[in-house]
């Protein structure tokens, strides 16, 4: 196998540069990352083998590049797989308008955010690879700025920040792979009691409903989630390091036609008065407590 890899390296073509684990150290010096970082960054665990990948022991497997793409997404695939090209990508990528970053107070915090060339404040997306990381390093300058940023229609006044969904927790409300659009919450005491939020802790990044309000002296909130199968459970305040309100989604998951009895059923509560959302809220509230996973 030894002897096949060398085959191949000596019939590249004139020009490229094959040390693509040259070119990862390369990204970690300019993100000023050390490799545990890096590896927290990508969801890896401590044992991962991106230390050999550094060392050139071993080559960087496709899913490794892939994940370094996703996480770092200004970086140029050409220049990452075959050393051609600059660095990183121009600014011609209309999704991503040009971004700078600011500090500025939210509650009793000084937060980074970032704002296009007209001072706006532009709306974040942290894929699910990024995840890992960002409890660790969301108010960093230097993590932040490795994300796309987007001006998403109706979301264009105010911080707004995107989160790819992970896993099945809240369906069939919000599935796996959806993007949820949400705005900080700067005093736990203001959360609006039914409500979806992303919660931050120093281990994770959940999307949870949160069914009760909390005051001042609380020490232990409930967390909630959509799906039958899972089971409330209780979370110190002191964990929470962030908290986001879900106001909107961007889904590419396309239900089934409606049942016709269920619609019919629907327009008669709609006919006598009734909010659709707040019918359908108060169901969800009034069920039976989750079953056991």
């Amino acid at each position: 196998m030894e002897q096949i890899e060398q085959q191949r390296e000596k019939v590249a073509p004139a020009g490229v540069d094959t040390d693509t684990g040259g070119r990862i150290k390369q990204v970690l010096d300019h993100y000023k990352l050390s490799t545990y970082e890096a590896n927290v960054r990508l969801g890896y665990g401590r044992a991962s083998k991106l230390y050999k990948v550094l060392k050139n022991e071993v080559r960087p497997s496709y899913d490794t590049i892939v994940n370094f793409l996703v996480a770092f997404p200004e970086l140029s695939a050409d220049w990452l797989l075959m050393g051609t090209g600059p660095m990183l990508r121009g600014a011609t990528d209309e999704a991503r308008p040009a971004a700078s970053l600011h500090q500025v107070v939210r509650g009793d915090k000084v937060v980074v955010v970032t704002v296009d060339d007209k001072g706006n404040e532009n709306t974040v997306l942290v894929p699910i690879p990024a995840q890992a990381g960002y409890s660790l390093a969301h108010n960093e300058a230097v993590y932040l700025q490795q994300f796309g940023t987007y001006k998403i229609p109706g979301f264009e006044r105010g911080e707004f920040r995107a989160f790819e969904v992970a896993g099945d927790s809240m369906a069939p409300t919000i599935n796996h792979r959806d993007v949820v659009v949400a705005t900080r919450v700067d005093e736990l005491r203001l959360l609006e009691p039914g409500e979806v939020y992303v919660v931050v802790t120093p281990e994770s990044v959940m999307l949870k409903r949160i069914k009760n309000r909390l005051r001042a002296n609380d020490k232990e909130v409930m967390l909630h989630s959509d799906n039958a199968h899972r089971s409330p459970y209780g979370l110190e305040t002191r964990d929470i390091i962030e908290l986001w309100r879900v106001r909107g989604y961007v889904s590419s998951y396309i239900p089934s036609a409606p049942d016709i009895t269920v619609e019919r059923l629907w327009e008669v509560i709609e006919q006598l008065g009734f909010d659709r959302g707040e019918v359908r809220r108060h169901l969800i509230e009034s069920s039976t407590p989750d079953a056991t996973s």
